[in-house]
């Protein structure tokens, strides 16, 4: 193999490992949408609050606090500003260097969501919901020049409970169930310089695939009373194996016949409410993300695309409701939510701390029923990006030596919309 050769594919395994495995990450990225009740409230509470059947998204054990039948729909609308500015991008194959054109990658993606919650008895109580815990899309231009580092990704996930909750006494309940995450997602990285001195006729990384897997979740609450109570509750999230149509340059183009491991974090939240008097309540949460589960992303035929060091996160959310009167109930919430990127950061998938600003109401249609409204403003910082591939050196010197990079000034920001209605029978 000439030394032309052997530098091409260096060059191509290497920046797969950058791009390639940042934006896969994004199948874990934590949606934070499960219902428009928590969205105006920044989810402060909403591991014990249960004012409508989307609690058991957050804690099964507060099921127990329904005495009858309930069920909830709604979607939530996620319009995401990320942009990458004042980028310079530097691709030896090529021989391209400089500064290349300002990029808004953002998107718009739904999260639909329904919960139904049955009390059988005083004791158990059970509930089936469909809702989506991760998620995100992000789309450069099919000519921008830094496409090994950008690209395209669309990752979606469906999150299908079952749950069930037990009443110990009038202070304790607990709760737990199964979550079956069914995971979608569409990769595509390319570099028309390296792609041209290859055999192939493919992109360098082109994924189209699914997969489903299994989780679990337990919880508990504790009511010290009517008006005060605690919930805790801890969601176990699996690998999961998604399989389809893969092709991957580095390793040897079509590997449709492998998987690719993808991690999800596991998540741990703590929550209170009181209601201080008949007009006014407080409540809030502390949520743990478990990002750092991440080691690596590899496929099932032992080809690691990446080793990447993300730390775990934490949402830290506090809010107020209003009743207003036996129509309207007012509320609003803040949140800070800390990244889960550290020491390496990505153009594809842009992060950073962020603070949410929330607020919503409940209109009540009747003693039974009622729309749910929420909007919230999340506000990222700006991030200096930077990304390089590095390969082995064909001559005297350091044994790697960096082929392309790419650095760049990135920040998202986001408006989150959501509309619910629920009923009790």
């Amino acid at each position: 193999m000439n030394k032309k050769r052997l530098f091409t594919q260096s060059l191509i395994a290497a920046a797969i490992t950058l791009a390639a495995s940042q934006q896969a990450l994004a199948a874990g990225f934590q949606l934070n949408a499960q219902s428009a009740t928590g969205l105006g409230r920044a989810f402060a509470g909403d591991a014990v609050i249960a004012d409508n059947a989307s609690a058991m998204s957050r804690n099964a054990a507060a099921m127990s606090l329904f005495d009858a039948p309930a069920i909830s729909l709604g979607i939530n609308a996620i319009d995401t500003d990320i942009s990458v500015k004042n980028a310079s991008y530097t691709n030896a194959i090529s021989q391209q260097s400089g500064s290349i054109n300002d990029q808004s990658v953002g998107d718009i993606s739904y999260a639909p969501n329904i919960y139904y919650i049955h009390p059988i008895n005083e004791k158990w109580t059970v509930g089936a919901g469909i809702y989506s815990n991760f998620g995100t899309k992000t789309e450069f231009s099919d000519d921008y020049a830094a496409n090994e580092y950008g690209g395209m990704t669309d990752v979606k996930s469906v999150n299908f409970a079952l749950s069930a909750s037990y009443r110990i006494d009038q202070q304790w309940s607990v709760g737990g169930g199964l979550d079956v995450i069914y995971g979608a997602g569409k990769l595509k990285r390319s570099d028309k310089a390296l792609e041209a001195a290859l055999p192939g006729d493919g992109p360098l990384l082109d994924v189209d695939a699914d997969g489903v897997a299994f989780g679990w979740n337990i919880g508990t609450v504790y009511e010290l009373n009517e008006d005060n109570r605690f919930g805790l509750s801890y969601r176990y999230s699996p690998e999961l194996e998604a399989e389809g149509d893969m092709y991957y340059q580095p390793g040897g183009g079509d590997i449709s016949n492998e998987k690719l491991l993808m991690p999800l974090p596991d998540m741990a939240e703590f929550s209170g409410f009181h209601k201080l008097n008949d007009t006014f309540a407080v409540h809030y949460s502390v949520q743990w993300i478990g990002w750092s589960a991440f080691d690596k992303l590899e496929t099932t035929g032992g080809k690691e695309l990446n080793s990447y060091e993300w730390k775990d996160g934490w949402h830290y959310a506090l809010g107020g409701t209003y009743y207003l009167n036996n129509d309207w109930t007012l509320r609003a919430g803040y949140m800070y939510d800390t990244s889960a990127q550290d020491e390496k950061t990505s153009i594809s998938v842009p992060d950073s701390d962020r603070q949410w600003f929330s607020s919503g109401f409940t209109y009540h249609l009747d003693a039974k029923s009622n729309i749910d409204f929420g909007i919230t403003y999340l506000v990222g910082k700006d991030i200096n990006a930077s990304e390089s591939t590095m390969v082995p050196n064909q001559g005297q010197g350091p044994a790697f030596i960096e082929a392309s990079s790419v650095t760049a000034t990135t920040r998202a920001n986001a408006w989150l919309y959501g509309i619910q209605y629920s009923r009790s029978f």
